[in-house]
């Protein structure tokens, strides 16, 4: 049974509270008043004149930014599966008893989380050619945003087995299990609740990254918003066109977010997983 919250932290007591109330009210009332004056000025400067926006009515225009999300959310679907594949693997090998397997997953998860991820994707399209090594910018970003985020979630996951209480490792092996079972079955389900909310955070990160395909031309939401904003056809509408495609990402983070709160209440109404292991360890 957990320990009491009254038992972890102090309690605020009514100065406490009211100083809080005070400060979430200033810090509301500076954001509220730093939001009027982006609306004022954009109202000044006629950006939000209805001629401004006259572009998103337009059928091409609107192919392009759908265009631009699909080829947003492949790079992050196929980036965010790599890397959580690649991080789960290197959080193995460093929570391994081979030392040599632990120093070659070390090594390459602090290569990898040293290098920008620009410096990656520049890499990959640039420089492989040079080699005779051919790819596309699809392959370019994807390959960089493995790499990169799959050295950090590395380090989430090997933290978040870290974190799980050395006796429930000791428990499951007193009972027979081996070593894989007492991380399939004992210490992932535990640790993955823990690194759920740093899980989301990093995808969310590699969502946004995906706008650095920008930089070797990958057709993504960004390079759309570079291209329409400064169409002269359309009278260069470099503003209403970035607000739009910060409300698309801002609309994505979002819907991640959501789907991770969905995940992580799923998973408190199902804690049966780690029983049934313990009943079945030679299955392990």
């Amino acid at each position: 049974m957990s320990a009491p919250t009254a038992v972890l932290f102090d309690v605020p007591g009514p100065r406490a509270r009211a100083r809080n109330t005070v400060a979430g009210a200033v810090t509301l009332a500076v954001v509220l008043a730093l939001l009027g004056v982006l609306v004022w000025r954009l109202a000044a400067t006629g950006q939000l004149d209805a001629r401004v926006w006259e572009w998103v009515l337009y059928e091409n225009v609107q192919l392009a930014i759908l265009d631009g999300l699909i080829k947003t959310l492949q790079a992050f679907a196929t980036g965010a599966v790599l890397a959580l594949a690649l991080g789960a693997l290197l959080a193995l090998g460093r929570l391994s008893d081979h030392r040599p397997l632990r120093s070659v997953c070390s090594t390459v998860v602090e290569l990898f989380r040293a290098v920008p991820l620009v410096v990656l994707m520049f890499l990959f399209y640039y420089g492989l050619p040079s080699a005779g090594i051919n790819v596309s910018t699809f392959v370019a970003v994807v390959l960089g945003l493995m790499l990169y985020n799959g050295a950090v979630l590395a380090e989430v996951f090997r933290a978040g087995v870290l974190a799980v209480p050395r006796g429930q490792s000791e428990a499951a092996y007193a009972l027979g299990m081996r070593k894989s079972g007492v991380m399939r079955f004992v210490l992932l389900p535990q640790a993955v609740r823990s690194m759920l909310p740093s899980i989301v955070s990093q995808l969310v990160v590699l969502l946004k990254d995906t706008a650095l395909g920008f930089l070797i031309t990958y057709p993504e939401l960004l390079f759309q918003a570079q291209f329409l904003g400064s169409n002269a056809a359309l009278g260069s509408p470099l503003i209403p066109v970035a607000l739009v495609v910060a409300v698309i990402y801002i609309t994505l983070c979002l819907l991640l977010s959501a789907l991770a709160n969905w995940l992580e209440r799923r998973s408190r109404r199902n804690p049966a997983v780690i029983a049934v292991a313990i009943e079945r360890p030679d299955d392990a």
